[in-house]
């Protein structure tokens, strides 16, 4: 088995290595696929390449001096001969200054070609574009910004997300398996194994990409990194606590092994599956970027949970006893989880089980009334960096003299016959600026009889005025008889994201559940269990909500969540969180049946409760990982994660699960017959001190 993962290794690393070349980072590849922004985006590149313009913002408070506007003409001639890394330079526009006289401001529009190679060099584009212009002083301001330089810093931010989130990930959890394993050398063979599978995963997911058309972007290539080292680990913990409980009953490891995977294998991949399936639910999501991430997580998920019981068991079996020290367990030895504090937990839970659901449920409701908190309709490009690189100050000094929405117009087409209708429709429209009209540079009629041209809005093109100007210029143009017009842009991208969003989160969250559930339930062989386990998720889901949309607003001071925020939030706790009470009622259910359920809680909590904690703890840790991204959105979707994933971990899972079980009883496993039977094989009660056993 080691030498095959050995030679898929050999073949994967150089492929894996190609995955970020094979990343589709094109509007499209974002958008919802039957957006009127995204037809519109198409439909332009018969009338030209798919092009951004970066803005170049020149702004003395005083005034331009006649220094400063020798300077941008010269600039302006150095722009116009640039043509590396996409950049247009021949079509570049301006100077256009705020006012005719005495101007205090000007901005220069070059543009950059967007083809699937231009999220790659959309940031050098802009470094050479800032090498002609430089960055001010002695008072002129100097800024690119505009949909070019804001692409470029997202681009920057996006750079290191491979290498960030991997060290990262690979810091958390060689010191959580430190922490848990206390042992140097164990901890050595899940790291190996994990690696192995994220390589092996990335080679996969860069054929599909290459061969079978699975689009991969910077959002999906992250979460897969996150995924794979947190599941992976997960896995392995699970197997090893109960590959330890083995060699502690037998002698022989190979046995002890192949108990241990008999054993903790169903519940290893139940869980696996029901990551994987929730995972494909995605695919029915209208956005491209969402949809995309399913077929990536689940592949990743599925090399690792393969990785997790063929390689790394045959590692730990090769490598022998010695692999735990200092702790080796030997045959014979005591099992500390039978007196450790997890036993001693339940056996407090199972004195008063029903007082303490009823009190931890009302606790985490109270969590989720900070659900009042969140914000969830979507991030401005000002708010979208946790620092505040130079193209959100330019946009801040750009509006200061110019229509906010310069630099990124509405985008129109329609038929020729009608297009001066539809142009004085959109001239007539609140929120545009009439004279701003006009075919842009290089664009023409096509053969087709269609046209296209641009408009200026009067607001900011991410801010929700500039969305209602969208919809008031759809209304208009749409009504138009026989125009066939349509509207794109930037800010009409924006506003179909929302809409499709909106539609996605009714649509997937309820998939979801509904996937969790039946997996549960075949599990299980059980309908009242897989409910409650159900509810209990959702209740830590919206819990962990609640408590993050506090944190966002008092603590880090975010000005909102984006729109897809709770859908992803909702996707990872559910189909990650249920790994651990699959962990636990699958070993409650083992223990139930040779000594009834209310005794198998306690023993299942006891036996599984370090490794679960220990698993939750590395998980939250990668996903708390994504804040080392300097973007908003991934911070929070890593902090809420990470905090759900805790509060399912060590309240849910521990508290919550463990008590109802205990309350409900047997009537836990309707209509199986454990509901009704009693367990097949009772262990035998303790004999007192001092009084001989019967036998």
């Amino acid at each position: 088995m080691v030498v095959l993962w050995l030679a898929v290794m050999m073949l994967a690393f150089p492929l894996a290595q190609k995955l970020t070349d094979a990343q589709d980072n094109d509007a499209a590849s974002w958008l919802p696929g039957s957006a009127e922004s995204t037809q519109v985006l198409h439909e332009s590149e018969e009338f030209r390449p798919e092009v951004i313009p970066a803005v170049v913002i020149y702004a003395r408070e005083s005034g331009l001096t006649t220094a400063d506007r020798a300077q941008i003409e010269d600039d302006v001639a150095a722009l116009k001969q640039l043509s590396d890394h996409g950049i247009r330079g021949d079509e570049t526009r301006g100077p256009v200054f705020d006012r005719p006289v005495d101007p205090r401001a000007a901005q220069v529009f070059v543009p950059i070609t967007m083809d699937e190679k231009g999220w790659e060099r959309i940031a050098p584009a802009v470094d050479s574009i800032r090498a002609e212009t430089g960055t001010g002083g002695a008072g002129l301001a100097v800024h690119i910004t505009g949909p070019g330089g804001t692409s470029a810093d997202f681009s920057e931010a996006f750079e290191g997300i491979d290498s960030t989130l991997l060290l990262a990930a690979l810091g958390v959890v060689i010191v959580m398996l430190l922490i848990t394993y206390r042992s140097p050398t164990l901890l050595l063979v899940p790291v190996i194994a994990v690696v192995v599978a994220l390589v092996s995963a990335q080679a996969l997911i860069y054929l599909l990409a290459e061969h079978a058309d699975l689009t991969v972007n910077g959002q999906s290539a992250g979460i897969l990194t996150v995924l794979v080292f947190g599941a992976g680990t997960d896995y392995a913990l699970l197997l090893v606590a109960r590959y330890r409980e083995e060699l502690r009953r037998h002698e022989d490891r190979h046995e002890a092994m192949a108990l241990a995977l008999h054993r903790a294998g169903p519940a290893v991949l139940a869980s696996g599956a029901t990551v994987v399936l929730g995972m494909l639910v995605l695919l029915f999501a209208e956005m491209n970027s969402t949809s995309g991430l399913g077929p990536v997580a689940a592949i990743g998920v599925t090399v690792a949970l393969l990785a997790m019981v063929t390689l790394f068991p045959a590692m730990l079996v090769i490598f022998g006893r010695w692999i735990f020290w200092p702790s080796i367990p030997h045959e014979g030895s005591a099992e500390p989880t039978e007196s450790g504090f997890w036993a001693r937990t339940g056996q407090s839970i199972s004195r008063r089980p029903r007082m303490i659901w009823a009190g931890t449920a009302l606790a985490l409701a109270v969590c989720a009334l900070g659900l009042i908190q969140l914000r969830a309709e979507g991030i401005r490009n000002a708010d979208s960096f946790t620092d505040r690189p130079d193209s959100i100050v330019g946009q801040t000094v750009q509006a200061q003299y110019f229509p906010a929405g310069s630099g990124d117009p509405l985008v129109i087409v329609s038929n020729v016959a009608q297009a001066r209708q539809v142009g004085e429709a959109v001239a007539a429209t609140p929120g545009v600026v009439p004279q701003s009209l006009g075919l842009p540079p290089g664009t023409k009629p096509a053969n087709d009889g269609r046209v296209l041209f641009e408009a200026t809005m009067t607001n900011a093109a991410d801010s929700q005025a500039a969305k209602d100007t969208v919809e008031r210029v759809r209304d208009a143009v749409h009504a138009v008889p026989d125009a066939d017009a349509q509207v794109g842009g930037g800010t009409a991208a924006l506003l179909d994201m929302d809409k499709a969003t909106t539609h996605d989160n009714l649509l997937i969250i309820p998939l979801v559940l509904a996937v969790v559930l039946l997996v549960l339930i075949v599990l299980l062989r059980s309908l009242i269990a897989p409910l409650l386990l159900i509810g209990t998720v959702v209740l830590s889901f919206a819990a962990a909500l609640g408590l993050s949309a506090l944190a966002f607003r008092y603590i880090f001071d975010y000005a909102g969540e984006s729109t897809d925020f709770p859908l992803f939030v909702f996707v990872f706790l559910v189909a990650l969180g249920i790994d651990y009470n699959i962990f636990l009622s699958t070993r409650i259910r083992e223990e139930a049946r040779r000594q009834g359920t209310r005794a198998g809680v306690v023993t299942g909590l006891a036996a599984t409760g370090a490794v679960i904690t220990s698993a939750g703890l590395v998980l939250a840790g990668t996903f708390a990982a994504l804040g080392t991204l300097p973007m908003v959105a991934f911070a929070e979707i890593g902090f809420a994660v990470a905090l759900g994933v805790l509060l399912d971990t060590l309240i849910v899972r521990s508290v919550l699960v463990t008590s109802l079980f205990l309350d409900v009883g047997p009537k836990v496993w309707w209509p199986h017959r454990l509901a009704h039977e009693e367990p097949t094989h009772k262990e035998p009660e303790p004999v007192p001190s001092g009084r001989p056993s019967s036998d």
